[in-house]
């Protein structure tokens, strides 16, 4: 109903004109896969063009006036924080663990409770507060965030079907969604079939692996045919490097793997607290303090504070300019703290890389090593920070060497992402995603409840 009659009858003429039953049906069932993934990879491009926009409206801010944040930022953390609240309260945070709810959630009993997870409004008031919030130096990254808009446009078209149409698994097409944001976002194929498979679904990869490849592959050429052939980061040199070096590479997989579960437990925590706050004037203070704490920490250390801090991996790694100071590992870890328990939209992926490549720089520097062994420690750090966070050892490795073609080092990254994550283990066995997908089924379920009260 939502296409023009001469069209209609023009497909359903050429559709007619198949001789083959078992054609007919496979293309009715990969239809709304691909419809999915070319609409995901336009959107995930507007999106990665809005977000490189307002970071390019902070840094002109800033230049013009570092001061000029204790005032922005407040405001900008408020409005980001008000436009979850008021329009999408599902559409806080990164957007990973919803999709992980809104999967587990796919079953006849609950179905209709994803819509509270996936819909049109979470599309809009996430893009919406994730921009308000980078303008205002949020630390925070687009990824997650593209991953549930990339879901939701699935899920969608899932509900657009007609009574008539073959039944086409929503949690499959949720599952593709999510892959296809992830490769349209970090143009990473792989690393999109890899995610799937390892943090979102435990379904045998028998069961959807065409539905899928096709899906991504769409959304990643889409994309790429609107942005040009890139690297998320570019080729780093990683030639000549130490035998000796993969004992430094282990050091930078525990550090990664302590901190990155660390912060996420402090997240957790804070979070917890937060929930203490039960008037709206109380709720509404919250995020204005943030905003405050992240536009003093800008104006004593400098405009690296904001952002989801890809430039920090791009200086460290393509740059003869690798130095970091000594605290900014540290900045690094506590902008997403604080910017994360905030309430509004945005994700965490790309600013836990640019601390690990922080303390991947920070400790090739203190050992006085040459740059592409420094080069090496960054990415392995990235790998690692990113590893302790998602406990998807798979995807951060296969992610960082999309990122970087950086398959020479391949074995360096896993070993990295191994360690991060048996050390992170030791500090909680639950991953951060896993533990707050639980909190948005348990809020949904009582939602649900109240109001059948």
């Amino acid at each position: 109903m939502l296409l023009p009659d001469s069209l209609r009858l023009q497909l359903k003429a050429w559709y007619d004109a198949i001789a083959s039953h078992h054609i007919k049906r496979d293309l009715l069932n990969a239809l709304p896969f691909w419809v999915g993934a070319v609409v995901t990879g336009l959107v995930a491009v507007l999106y990665a063009k809005l977000f490189g926009w307002a970071e390019a409206g902070t840094r002109a801010i800033y230049h013009y006036s570092p001061w000029a944040f204790l005032a922005v930022t407040p405001l900008c953390f408020l409005v980001g924080w008000w436009l979850v609240q008021r329009y999408a309260p599902y559409s806080r945070g990164s957007g990973i663990p919803q999709v992980s709810a809104a999967i587990d959630l796919t079953n006849p009993r609950h179905r209709y409770k994803v819509s509270r997870l996936l819909s049109l409004r979470i599309i809009l008031v996430k893009i919406l507060s994730s921009l308000v919030m980078v303008v205002g130096g949020a630390v925070i990254g687009r990824e997650g965030p593209t991953i549930q808009i990339a879901a939701s446009i699935f899920k969608k078209i899932n509900d657009w079907l007609p009574a008539w149409y073959p039944k086409v698994s929503r949690r499959n097409m949720v599952v593709t969604g999510a892959a296809a944001g992830l490769a349209s976002a970090f143009n990473t194929p792989l690393g999109g079939i890899v995610f799937a498979i390892e943090e979102l679904t435990k379904t045998h990869f028998n069961y959807f692996k065409s539905a899928l490849l096709t899906g991504v592959i769409i959304a990643g050429l889409t994309a790429l045919n609107l942005l040009g052939p890139y690297l998320y980061l570019g080729y780093p040199p990683l030639d000549h490097l130490p035998i000796w070096i993969i004992f430094v590479v282990m050091l930078v997989a525990v550090l990664t793997g302590f901190a990155s579960s660390g912060s996420a437990e402090v997240i957790l925590w804070v979070m917890r607290q937060k929930a203490r706050l039960t008037g709206p004037v109380q709720r509404a203070l919250y995020p204005v303090a943030c905003g405050l704490l992240i536009a003093g920490m800008g104006v004593a250390f400098g405009e690296q504070v904001f952002g989801s801090g890809k430039e920090i991996m791009v200086r460290t790694l393509f740059t003869p300019d690798k130095h970091v100071a000594w605290y900014l590992p540290l900045l690094r870890i506590i902008g997403p703290i604080i910017s994360f328990t905030s309430g509004a939209a945005g994700g965490v992926f790309a600013p836990a890389l640019s601390a690990g490549a922080s303390i991947g720089a920070l400790l090739a520097e203190w050992m006085y090593l040459p740059d592409t062994a420094t080069n090496l420690l960054v990415l392995c750090g990235m790998t690692g920070f990113l590893t302790g966070i998602t406990r998807s050892p798979f995807t951060s490795s296969i992610l960082v060497i999309e990122m970087t073609n950086s398959h020479n080092i391949i074995f360096y990254l896993m070993l990295t992402a191994l360690l991060a994550n048996l050390v992170s283990n030791l500090v909680t066995r639950h991953s951060f995603y896993d533990q707050l997908k639980v909190q948005y089924i348990q809020e949904i379920h009582r939602t649900e409840e109240q109001a059948g009260a």
